[in-house]
Protein backbone atom coordinates (compact mmCIF):
# COMPACT_ATOMS: atom_id res chain seq x y z
CA UNK A 1 0.00 0.00 0.00
CA UNK A 2 2.54 2.68 0.83
CA UNK A 3 4.93 1.67 -1.91
CA UNK A 4 1.39 2.44 -4.19
CA UNK A 5 0.90 5.85 -2.69
CA UNK A 6 5.09 6.74 -3.48
CA UNK A 7 4.62 5.72 -6.86
CA UNK A 8 1.33 7.47 -7.57
CA UNK A 9 2.55 11.01 -5.98
CA UNK A 10 5.19 11.01 -8.12
CA UNK A 11 2.97 10.17 -11.45
CA UNK A 12 3.91 6.60 -12.22
CA UNK A 13 1.24 4.66 -11.69
CA UNK A 14 -1.13 6.66 -13.49
CA UNK A 15 0.80 6.47 -16.78
CA UNK A 16 1.17 2.79 -16.42
CA UNK A 17 -2.71 2.24 -15.99
CA UNK A 18 -2.95 4.64 -19.62
CA UNK A 19 -0.53 2.66 -21.35
CA UNK A 20 -1.94 -0.83 -19.99
CA UNK A 21 -5.40 0.42 -21.66
CA UNK A 22 -4.33 2.53 -24.55
CA UNK A 23 -2.36 -1.25 -25.92
CA UNK A 24 -5.10 -3.09 -24.96
CA UNK A 25 -7.64 -0.82 -27.07
CA UNK A 26 -4.95 -0.93 -29.99
CA UNK A 27 -4.46 -4.61 -29.63
CA UNK A 28 -8.57 -5.14 -29.72
CA UNK A 29 -8.81 -2.67 -32.88
CA UNK A 30 -5.73 -3.82 -34.61
CA UNK A 31 -6.45 -7.80 -35.60
CA UNK A 32 -3.66 -7.86 -38.22
CA UNK A 33 -0.99 -7.18 -35.58
CA UNK A 34 1.77 -8.51 -36.99
CA UNK A 35 2.72 -12.25 -35.52
CA UNK A 36 6.61 -11.30 -34.17
CA UNK A 37 6.42 -7.81 -32.87
CA UNK A 38 6.07 -8.78 -29.32
CA UNK A 39 5.43 -4.54 -28.14
CA UNK A 40 2.97 -6.30 -25.10
CA UNK A 41 5.96 -8.02 -23.62
CA UNK A 42 8.54 -4.93 -23.35
CA UNK A 43 5.22 -3.40 -21.94
CA UNK A 44 4.86 -6.03 -18.76
CA UNK A 45 8.81 -6.51 -18.13
CA UNK A 46 8.53 -2.39 -17.91
CA UNK A 47 5.42 -2.77 -15.45
CA UNK A 48 7.29 -5.31 -13.41
CA UNK A 49 10.33 -2.67 -13.20
CA UNK A 50 8.40 -0.08 -11.76
CA UNK A 51 6.43 -2.29 -9.01
CA UNK A 52 8.94 -1.72 -6.10
CA UNK A 53 9.54 1.60 -6.30
CA UNK A 54 9.40 4.07 -3.64
CA UNK A 55 8.80 0.85 -1.37
CA UNK A 56 11.64 1.53 1.25
CA UNK A 57 11.66 5.42 0.82
CA UNK A 58 8.17 5.50 1.68
CA UNK A 59 7.57 3.24 4.63
CA UNK A 60 10.32 5.19 6.41
CA UNK A 61 8.67 8.24 5.42
CA UNK A 62 5.50 6.94 6.91
CA UNK A 63 6.50 6.02 10.14
CA UNK A 64 8.26 9.31 10.70
CA UNK A 65 5.46 10.85 10.30
CA UNK A 66 2.73 8.76 12.30
CA UNK A 67 4.59 8.05 15.17
CA UNK A 68 8.01 9.45 16.28
CA UNK A 69 7.74 13.26 14.80
CA UNK A 70 10.14 15.57 13.10
CA UNK A 71 13.68 14.97 14.65
CA UNK A 72 13.47 11.50 14.31
CA UNK A 73 15.86 10.63 11.34
CA UNK A 74 12.98 11.18 8.73
CA UNK A 75 13.68 14.49 8.09
CA UNK A 76 13.47 17.01 5.15
CA UNK A 77 16.98 15.42 3.78
CA UNK A 78 16.12 11.70 3.79
CA UNK A 79 12.47 12.40 1.86
CA UNK A 80 14.26 14.55 -1.11
CA UNK A 81 17.16 11.64 -0.98
CA UNK A 82 14.14 8.67 -1.26
CA UNK A 83 12.46 10.71 -3.80
CA UNK A 84 16.07 11.19 -6.18
CA UNK A 85 17.03 7.40 -5.63
CA UNK A 86 13.22 6.44 -6.48
CA UNK A 87 13.90 8.74 -9.94
CA UNK A 88 16.94 7.48 -10.88
CA UNK A 89 15.23 3.38 -10.70
CA UNK A 90 12.56 4.74 -13.04
CA UNK A 91 14.90 6.21 -15.58
CA UNK A 92 16.85 2.45 -15.43
CA UNK A 93 13.19 1.18 -16.54
CA UNK A 94 12.48 3.59 -18.61
CA UNK A 95 16.08 3.20 -21.01
CA UNK A 96 15.11 -0.90 -20.45
CA UNK A 97 11.81 -0.40 -21.87
CA UNK A 98 13.30 1.76 -24.72
CA UNK A 99 16.15 -0.87 -25.39
CA UNK A 100 13.66 -3.73 -25.42
CA UNK A 101 11.37 -1.24 -28.40
CA UNK A 102 14.87 -0.85 -30.23
CA UNK A 103 15.32 -4.72 -30.39
CA UNK A 104 11.86 -4.97 -32.06
CA UNK A 105 11.86 -2.04 -34.35
CA UNK A 106 12.13 -3.83 -37.44
CA UNK A 107 9.26 -6.74 -36.20
CA UNK A 108 7.17 -3.61 -34.91
CA UNK A 109 7.35 -1.57 -38.11
CA UNK A 110 3.96 -0.21 -38.78
CA UNK A 111 2.30 -1.38 -35.32
CA UNK A 112 0.39 1.56 -34.12
CA UNK A 113 1.07 -0.14 -30.43
CA UNK A 114 4.41 0.04 -30.87
CA UNK A 115 5.13 3.71 -31.83
CA UNK A 116 2.74 4.90 -29.14
CA UNK A 117 5.26 3.14 -26.87
CA UNK A 118 8.53 4.66 -28.29
CA UNK A 119 6.49 8.02 -28.16
CA UNK A 120 5.26 7.30 -24.52
CA UNK A 121 8.80 6.32 -23.89
CA UNK A 122 10.40 9.31 -25.29
CA UNK A 123 8.19 12.15 -23.57
CA UNK A 124 8.72 10.30 -19.97
CA UNK A 125 12.66 10.09 -20.30
CA UNK A 126 12.73 14.11 -21.18
CA UNK A 127 9.40 14.63 -18.24
CA UNK A 128 11.89 12.75 -15.74
CA UNK A 129 14.97 14.07 -17.35
CA UNK A 130 16.65 10.60 -17.36
CA UNK A 131 20.23 10.80 -19.09
CA UNK A 132 19.78 8.56 -22.26
CA UNK A 133 23.12 6.26 -21.06
CA UNK A 134 23.17 4.56 -17.92
CA UNK A 135 22.40 1.19 -15.84
CA UNK A 136 19.31 -0.67 -17.38
CA UNK A 137 16.67 -2.24 -14.96
CA UNK A 138 17.47 -6.04 -14.54
CA UNK A 139 14.51 -8.21 -14.60
CA UNK A 140 12.30 -8.62 -11.54
CA UNK A 141 13.40 -11.95 -9.29
CA UNK A 142 10.41 -14.04 -9.20
CA UNK A 143 9.68 -14.72 -5.94
CA UNK A 144 11.52 -17.38 -3.79
CA UNK A 145 9.36 -20.46 -2.79
CA UNK A 146 6.45 -20.11 -4.73
CA UNK A 147 7.88 -21.94 -8.01
CA UNK A 148 7.05 -25.44 -7.09
CA UNK A 149 7.00 -28.31 -10.11
CA UNK A 150 2.73 -27.76 -9.94
CA UNK A 151 2.92 -23.70 -9.92
CA UNK A 152 1.91 -23.66 -13.59
CA UNK A 153 -0.41 -26.76 -13.60
CA UNK A 154 -3.79 -25.40 -11.45
CA UNK A 155 -5.48 -28.38 -10.89
CA UNK A 156 -2.63 -29.70 -8.99
CA UNK A 157 -1.73 -26.61 -7.05
CA UNK A 158 -5.13 -26.03 -5.71
CA UNK A 159 -5.11 -30.15 -4.96
CA UNK A 160 -2.02 -30.00 -3.36
CA UNK A 161 -3.29 -26.62 -1.24
CA UNK A 162 -6.88 -27.75 -0.51
CA UNK A 163 -7.23 -31.47 -0.61
CA UNK A 164 -9.69 -31.47 -3.30
CA UNK A 165 -10.13 -30.48 -6.92
CA UNK A 166 -11.29 -26.84 -7.32
CA UNK A 167 -15.74 -25.74 -7.97
CA UNK A 168 -16.08 -24.93 -12.12
CA UNK A 169 -18.32 -22.80 -13.46
CA UNK A 170 -19.19 -22.94 -16.96
CA UNK A 171 -20.30 -19.82 -19.41
CA UNK A 172 -21.64 -20.10 -22.91
CA UNK A 173 -22.51 -17.39 -25.85
CA UNK A 174 -24.19 -18.35 -28.53
CA UNK A 175 -26.88 -17.54 -30.89
CA UNK A 176 -29.02 -14.00 -31.08
CA UNK A 177 -27.05 -13.72 -29.00
CA UNK A 178 -27.68 -15.94 -25.68
CA UNK A 179 -25.78 -16.24 -22.51
CA UNK A 180 -25.34 -18.62 -19.63
CA UNK A 181 -23.71 -16.96 -17.24
CA UNK A 182 -21.24 -18.28 -15.07
CA UNK A 183 -24.21 -18.38 -12.05
CA UNK A 184 -26.50 -20.45 -14.21
CA UNK A 185 -28.79 -17.60 -15.40
CA UNK A 186 -30.15 -17.66 -18.77
CA UNK A 187 -30.18 -14.21 -20.84
CA UNK A 188 -30.83 -13.07 -24.55
CA UNK A 189 -29.12 -9.65 -25.12
CA UNK A 190 -30.02 -7.41 -27.44
CA UNK A 191 -26.56 -6.21 -28.04
CA UNK A 192 -24.41 -5.15 -30.96
CA UNK A 193 -20.90 -4.34 -30.92
CA UNK A 194 -18.32 -5.46 -29.07
CA UNK A 195 -19.03 -6.20 -25.75
CA UNK A 196 -16.86 -7.91 -22.66
CA UNK A 197 -17.99 -11.58 -21.94
CA UNK A 198 -14.94 -11.91 -18.71
CA UNK A 199 -12.30 -9.41 -17.75
CA UNK A 200 -10.22 -10.47 -14.55
CA UNK A 201 -6.67 -10.66 -13.76
CA UNK A 202 -5.82 -13.74 -15.74
CA UNK A 203 -8.51 -13.42 -18.97
CA UNK A 204 -10.09 -10.80 -21.23
CA UNK A 205 -12.51 -11.97 -23.35
CA UNK A 206 -14.53 -9.93 -25.98
CA UNK A 207 -17.69 -11.12 -28.11
CA UNK A 208 -18.76 -8.89 -31.22
CA UNK A 209 -22.15 -9.26 -32.15
CA UNK A 210 -23.51 -8.19 -35.99
CA UNK A 211 -26.96 -7.90 -37.55
CA UNK A 212 -27.97 -10.54 -39.96
CA UNK A 213 -29.01 -8.41 -42.10
CA UNK A 214 -32.10 -10.38 -45.18
CA UNK A 215 -34.58 -8.15 -43.40
CA UNK A 216 -34.83 -9.66 -39.73
CA UNK A 217 -33.89 -7.85 -36.01
CA UNK A 218 -31.38 -10.85 -35.87
CA UNK A 219 -28.22 -10.52 -34.50
CA UNK A 220 -25.05 -13.38 -34.53
CA UNK A 221 -22.33 -14.05 -32.91
CA UNK A 222 -19.45 -13.00 -35.17
CA UNK A 223 -15.80 -12.45 -33.75
CA UNK A 224 -14.33 -13.70 -30.31
CA UNK A 225 -11.42 -12.42 -28.69
CA UNK A 226 -9.54 -14.09 -26.13
CA UNK A 227 -6.59 -12.37 -24.52
CA UNK A 228 -4.54 -14.86 -22.16
CA UNK A 229 -2.52 -11.89 -19.63
CA UNK A 230 1.17 -12.22 -19.17
CA UNK A 231 1.87 -14.96 -15.87
CA UNK A 232 5.51 -14.19 -15.31
CA UNK A 233 6.01 -18.41 -14.07
CA UNK A 234 4.19 -19.79 -16.69
CA UNK A 235 3.11 -17.53 -20.11
CA UNK A 236 3.76 -14.28 -21.99
CA UNK A 237 0.59 -12.43 -22.84
CA UNK A 238 -1.02 -14.17 -25.71
CA UNK A 239 -4.12 -13.50 -28.44
CA UNK A 240 -6.30 -15.93 -29.41
CA UNK A 241 -8.78 -14.20 -32.57
CA UNK A 242 -11.72 -16.20 -34.24
CA UNK A 243 -13.98 -14.76 -37.02
CA UNK A 244 -17.04 -16.34 -39.08
CA UNK A 245 -15.67 -18.27 -41.44
CA UNK A 246 -11.70 -18.02 -39.98
CA UNK A 247 -11.90 -20.53 -36.94
CA UNK A 248 -7.92 -20.66 -36.83
CA UNK A 249 -6.39 -23.46 -34.64
CA UNK A 250 -3.43 -21.28 -33.83
CA UNK A 251 -2.92 -18.34 -31.39
CA UNK A 252 -2.25 -15.41 -33.42
CA UNK A 253 1.16 -15.22 -33.99
CA UNK A 254 0.75 -19.07 -35.35
CA UNK A 255 1.72 -21.16 -32.45
CA UNK A 256 -0.31 -23.97 -30.76
CA UNK A 257 1.42 -24.36 -27.18
CA UNK A 258 2.61 -21.81 -25.06
CA UNK A 259 4.10 -21.28 -21.83
CA UNK A 260 6.72 -24.25 -22.09
CA UNK A 261 8.12 -24.76 -18.31
CA UNK A 262 9.34 -28.44 -17.15
CA UNK A 263 8.17 -30.89 -19.65
CA UNK A 264 4.63 -29.36 -20.19
CA UNK A 265 2.79 -26.39 -22.03
CA UNK A 266 0.46 -23.97 -20.30
CA UNK A 267 -1.51 -23.02 -23.23
CA UNK A 268 -2.52 -25.45 -25.97
CA UNK A 269 -4.86 -25.29 -29.15
CA UNK A 270 -6.29 -28.35 -30.66
CA UNK A 271 -9.05 -29.17 -33.13
CA UNK A 272 -11.56 -31.94 -34.19
CA UNK A 273 -13.05 -29.96 -37.05
CA UNK A 274 -10.15 -27.76 -39.14
CA UNK A 275 -11.73 -24.13 -39.50
CA UNK A 276 -15.16 -25.11 -37.97
CA UNK A 277 -13.78 -25.95 -34.12
CA UNK A 278 -11.01 -25.13 -31.71
CA UNK A 279 -10.35 -25.68 -27.85
CA UNK A 280 -8.38 -23.95 -25.56
CA UNK A 281 -6.42 -25.57 -22.86
CA UNK A 282 -5.17 -23.05 -20.52
CA UNK A 283 -3.62 -25.42 -18.17
CA UNK A 284 -1.90 -22.49 -15.34
CA UNK A 285 -5.47 -21.38 -14.64
CA UNK A 286 -7.33 -24.91 -14.86
CA UNK A 287 -9.49 -23.66 -17.80
CA UNK A 288 -10.83 -24.65 -20.89
CA UNK A 289 -12.63 -22.43 -23.92
CA UNK A 290 -14.09 -23.91 -26.87
CA UNK A 291 -15.34 -21.76 -29.99
CA UNK A 292 -17.32 -23.18 -33.00
CA UNK A 293 -18.51 -22.07 -35.81
CA UNK A 294 -22.20 -22.88 -36.06
CA UNK A 295 -23.74 -21.97 -39.44
CA UNK A 296 -23.29 -17.86 -39.81
CA UNK A 297 -22.58 -17.30 -36.25
CA UNK A 298 -19.93 -18.60 -33.79
CA UNK A 299 -20.50 -19.90 -29.86
CA UNK A 300 -18.17 -19.69 -27.40
CA UNK A 301 -18.24 -22.11 -24.04
CA UNK A 302 -15.77 -21.69 -20.88
CA UNK A 303 -15.05 -23.72 -18.08
CA UNK A 304 -12.93 -21.74 -15.48
CA UNK A 305 -12.44 -22.22 -11.45
CA UNK A 306 -14.19 -20.33 -9.52
CA UNK A 307 -11.03 -18.79 -7.92
CA UNK A 308 -10.35 -17.58 -11.85
CA UNK A 309 -13.49 -16.52 -12.45
CA UNK A 310 -13.96 -14.01 -8.92
CA UNK A 311 -10.24 -12.82 -9.52
CA UNK A 312 -11.45 -9.20 -10.72
CA UNK A 313 -11.60 -5.84 -9.06
CA UNK A 314 -14.87 -3.80 -8.75
CA UNK A 315 -14.28 -1.50 -11.90
CA UNK A 316 -14.59 -4.59 -13.50
CA UNK A 317 -18.44 -4.79 -13.64
CA UNK A 318 -19.63 -5.15 -16.89
CA UNK A 319 -18.75 -8.83 -17.88
CA UNK A 320 -21.73 -10.33 -19.92
CA UNK A 321 -20.59 -14.24 -18.32
CA UNK A 322 -20.54 -12.77 -14.29
CA UNK A 323 -23.29 -10.55 -14.61
CA UNK A 324 -25.43 -11.06 -17.42
CA UNK A 325 -27.20 -8.35 -19.54
CA UNK A 326 -27.29 -4.66 -18.98
CA UNK A 327 -31.22 -4.85 -17.54
CA UNK A 328 -32.08 -2.42 -20.92
CA UNK A 329 -30.54 -4.73 -23.39
CA UNK A 330 -32.82 -8.20 -22.22
CA UNK A 331 -34.82 -10.02 -24.66
CA UNK A 332 -37.72 -12.39 -23.87
CA UNK A 333 -37.01 -15.87 -25.70
CA UNK A 334 -40.59 -17.00 -24.67
CA UNK A 335 -41.64 -14.03 -27.18
CA UNK A 336 -39.61 -13.67 -30.07
CA UNK A 337 -39.41 -10.51 -32.09
CA UNK A 338 -40.54 -11.79 -35.61
CA UNK A 339 -39.45 -10.07 -38.58
CA UNK A 340 -42.22 -8.81 -40.38
CA UNK A 341 -42.29 -11.41 -42.70
CA UNK A 342 -41.83 -14.29 -40.88
CA UNK A 343 -40.70 -17.26 -43.03
CA UNK A 344 -41.43 -19.51 -40.10
CA UNK A 345 -44.37 -19.89 -37.32
CA UNK A 346 -43.87 -20.44 -33.92
CA UNK A 347 -45.40 -24.07 -34.69
CA UNK A 348 -42.72 -25.01 -37.29
CA UNK A 349 -40.14 -23.44 -35.01
CA UNK A 350 -41.13 -25.55 -32.49
CA UNK A 351 -41.65 -28.58 -34.09
CA UNK A 352 -38.37 -28.02 -35.88
CA UNK A 353 -36.32 -27.64 -32.30
CA UNK A 354 -38.32 -30.63 -30.83
CA UNK A 355 -36.25 -32.59 -32.94
CA UNK A 356 -33.16 -31.99 -32.07
CA UNK A 357 -33.25 -30.81 -28.43
CA UNK A 358 -34.71 -33.54 -25.81
CA UNK A 359 -35.94 -31.09 -23.19
CA UNK A 360 -37.80 -28.11 -23.51
CA UNK A 361 -35.21 -25.85 -21.48
CA UNK A 362 -33.56 -22.82 -22.25
CA UNK A 363 -31.99 -23.63 -25.17
CA UNK A 364 -34.93 -25.46 -26.63
CA UNK A 365 -36.65 -21.74 -26.14
CA UNK A 366 -33.42 -20.55 -27.63
CA UNK A 367 -33.96 -22.68 -30.44
CA UNK A 368 -37.46 -21.20 -31.78
CA UNK A 369 -36.45 -17.63 -30.94
CA UNK A 370 -33.75 -17.94 -32.98
CA UNK A 371 -35.61 -19.81 -35.84
CA UNK A 372 -38.54 -16.97 -35.68
CA UNK A 373 -36.28 -14.06 -35.05
CA UNK A 374 -33.86 -15.46 -38.02
CA UNK A 375 -35.80 -17.89 -40.21
CA UNK A 376 -32.38 -19.84 -40.91
CA UNK A 377 -32.73 -23.33 -40.23
CA UNK A 378 -28.93 -23.16 -39.66
CA UNK A 379 -28.93 -21.28 -36.46
CA UNK A 380 -30.59 -24.27 -34.48
CA UNK A 381 -27.14 -25.89 -34.77
CA UNK A 382 -25.48 -22.85 -32.48
CA UNK A 383 -27.80 -23.97 -29.44
CA UNK A 384 -27.51 -27.47 -30.11
CA UNK A 385 -23.33 -27.19 -29.37
CA UNK A 386 -24.11 -25.04 -26.39
CA UNK A 387 -26.00 -27.88 -24.85
CA UNK A 388 -23.27 -30.52 -26.18
CA UNK A 389 -20.37 -27.99 -24.72
CA UNK A 390 -22.36 -27.61 -21.17
CA UNK A 391 -23.08 -31.51 -20.55
CA UNK A 392 -18.99 -31.82 -21.48
CA UNK A 393 -18.71 -28.96 -18.98
CA UNK A 394 -21.53 -29.13 -16.15
CA UNK A 395 -20.15 -32.43 -14.14
CA UNK A 396 -23.62 -32.26 -11.70
CA UNK A 397 -26.34 -33.36 -14.89
CA UNK A 398 -29.26 -31.94 -13.19
CA UNK A 399 -28.17 -28.67 -13.49
CA UNK A 400 -27.98 -28.39 -17.28
CA UNK A 401 -31.61 -27.95 -18.01
CA UNK A 402 -31.94 -24.74 -17.06
CA UNK A 403 -36.22 -24.01 -16.83
CA UNK A 404 -37.50 -21.03 -18.94
CA UNK A 405 -38.61 -17.98 -16.83
CA UNK A 406 -41.28 -15.36 -18.51
CA UNK A 407 -40.58 -12.12 -17.43
CA UNK A 408 -44.73 -11.89 -17.36
CA UNK A 409 -44.39 -15.00 -14.75
CA UNK A 410 -41.64 -13.55 -12.57
CA UNK A 411 -43.90 -10.53 -11.94
CA UNK A 412 -46.84 -12.56 -11.06
CA UNK A 413 -44.36 -14.79 -8.87
CA UNK A 414 -43.37 -11.56 -7.13
CA UNK A 415 -46.91 -10.37 -6.85
CA UNK A 416 -48.73 -13.08 -4.97
CA UNK A 417 -47.70 -13.02 -1.67
CA UNK A 418 -49.00 -9.47 -1.31
CA UNK A 419 -52.36 -10.73 -3.14
CA UNK A 420 -52.45 -13.10 -0.43
CA UNK A 421 -51.27 -10.98 2.79
CA UNK A 422 -54.36 -8.53 1.31
CA UNK A 423 -56.90 -11.58 1.13
CA UNK A 424 -55.57 -12.85 4.56
CA UNK A 425 -56.09 -9.19 5.89
CA UNK A 426 -59.66 -9.41 4.75
CA UNK A 427 -61.15 -12.27 5.99
CA UNK A 428 -59.37 -11.58 9.08
CA UNK A 429 -61.16 -8.38 9.09
CA UNK A 430 -64.07 -10.12 7.90
CA UNK A 431 -63.65 -12.86 11.11
CA UNK A 432 -63.76 -9.50 13.61
CA UNK A 433 -66.91 -7.88 12.35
Amino acid sequence: MESGAAITKYGVLPWIHSIHLTLLLIHLSSPGVGATCRILRCNSDFVAATLDLGSSSSGGGARGGAGEGPGAGEGPGAAALSREAMNTGYCSALRSYAMCTRRMARACRGDLAYHSAVQGIEDLLIQHRCPRAGPTAQPRPLPQGTLSEDTCLYERSFFSREGHLPEYLHCSVFGDPHVRTFNNEFQTCAVQGAWPLIDNEFLYIQATSSPMGGGTQATALTRVTIIFKSMRQCIDQQLYQAELDNVPAAFADGSVRSGERRGHHSLTVRTQSPGRHVEIRAAHIGTLLVVHQSGRSLTLSIRSPRGVVEAFDPEQDLQLCVLGCPSSQRLNTLRPLASKSPPLSTLSAQAHCATLLPVQDVYFHACVFDLITSGDLNSSMAVVNALQDAQDMIPDSQTIHLLPVDSALQHQVHLSPLLLLILLSMLGSLSVT
